[in-house]
């Protein structure tokens, strides 16, 4: 069987753990990040060599890269259910301990740790940093958005190496990249591909960004890592494969720098990311040729499967088999776009929803309210 398994966490006790992922953000400065030191020029002018030259010399590139990459132990304990201990005591207190294993990356000189939110767990996870040189430090969880994986992490250190931020939205098919992290606790780990793709999205990624995805190796372990440019700059964060065996099969994901840095910025300045929501829990896309048979014509859109009856769509007028075809104004399309659309809204606005309704078309006006964050 096909499967997705996010490329972290890799458990202790044996079993892979992946959590289902999912920024609209304003910017915001975090301390000295924009001050990373810049990979000279020359140590990408390998990527111009022609296609009968060698590969890159990406060496330099991959030094530097190591130096900003940490490895991430999270522990969490939950509580086991005896039910031999219950029935004689009725309670049972005893707790087990489940510990994950993945990777980060530096973002700033004094300690900020970009990171996957699958990675850390929850908020009440005991989280050690392993820097480059060895030391293990205690790791503070600043913010978590479950929404986009996304976690930020802070350890008391100084003089840290952070990467550059590359601008992911350059990225071309082909280009080469590096995965740096910690695959099956091997820290410190590089590996060399290229972007296979860019903007992927897809319903078996259950994402709710554009991936970039690469065939550089890519294992448990290694979410959270960095995923760079031949300049050593940062454009992804490596997150999840897809994969028959569990392992790397040339098929990897990596959330877009640009996302990335917009969450943390967030994250950073606020402890969370507001997102938006109208309360509505299942969605299923419209087949366009169905929908003509049925009469409406040929239209896309997304049905409204099931919704909170104390949500905010609900207090509006939104019905159960309503066909979702707008929000204010702009085409709906399947049903991933219509939830990115409404996570990305400012909580407080009001959206207007295009629908139709036993083919009548009507616009309904919902308010966006804020979505409870979890993992808190």
């Amino acid at each position: 069987m096909r499967r997705l398994l996010y490329a972290t966490s890799l458990i202790v006790t044996g079993f892979l753990v992946g959590l289902v992922i999912s920024g609209r953000t304003a910017p915001a400065s975090a301390p000295d990040i924009a001050a990373a030191p810049k990979i000279e020029q020359s140590r990408s002018a390998a990527l111009t060599a022609s296609t009968n030259g060698p590969l890159p010399d990406l060496s330099d590139v991959a030094e530097r890269a190591v130096q900003a990459s940490v490895n991430i132990s999270s522990t969490q304990y939950r509580r086991v259910i005896d039910p031999f201990f219950q029935r004689f005591y009725g309670r049972d207190p005893s707790l087990r301990a489940e510990t994950s294993l993945g990777s980060g990356v530096i973002v700033s000189p004094d300690g900020y740790i970009l990171t996957n939110s699958h990675v850390v767990g929850d908020g009440q996870a005991d989280i050690k940093v392993t820097l480059p040189d060895n030391r293990e430090l205690q790791g503070t969880l600043v913010g978590i958005d479950t929404v986009s994986d996304l976690a930020v992490v802070k350890v008391s250190a100084q003089g840290l190496s952070p990467l550059p931020w590359g601008d992911s939205s350059k990225l071309r098919v082909a280009e080469w990249v590096l995965a740096v992290g910690n695959p099956f606790a091997f820290s410190q780990s590089v590996s060399l591909g290229i972007v296979s793709a860019v903007n992927r999205h897809d319903p078996q990624l259950a994402s709710y960004s554009d991936m970039i995805q690469t065939d550089a190796a890519i294992n448990p372990g290694n979410s959270g890592g960095a995923l760079i440019n031949g300049k050593g700059e940062l454009i992804g964060i490596n997150t999840m494969i897809y994969s028959e065996t569990g392992g790397y099969q040339g098929i990897g994901f990596a959330i877009p720098a640009n996302l990335a840095r917009q969450v943390m910025d967030e994250l950073i300045k606020n402890h969370e990311v507001a997102r938006g929501t109208i309360g509505l829990t299942s969605l299923r896309n419209v087949d366009p040729s169905r929908a003509e048979a049925a009469g409406y014509g040929r239209i896309k859109g997304v049905l409204i499967y099931n919704m909170y009856r104390n949500s905010s769509a609900n207090r509006s007028g939104l019905q159960l088999e309503d066909i979702i075809t707008s929000v204010n104004g702009q085409e709906v399309g399947d049903a991933q776009q219509l939830q990115r659309m409404i996570l990305d809204a400012k909580v407080g606005s009001t959206l207007k929803i295009g629908i139709i309704r036993d083919r009548r078309a009507l616009t309904v006006s919902v308010p966006v309210e804020k979505m409870v964050p979890m993992n808190r």
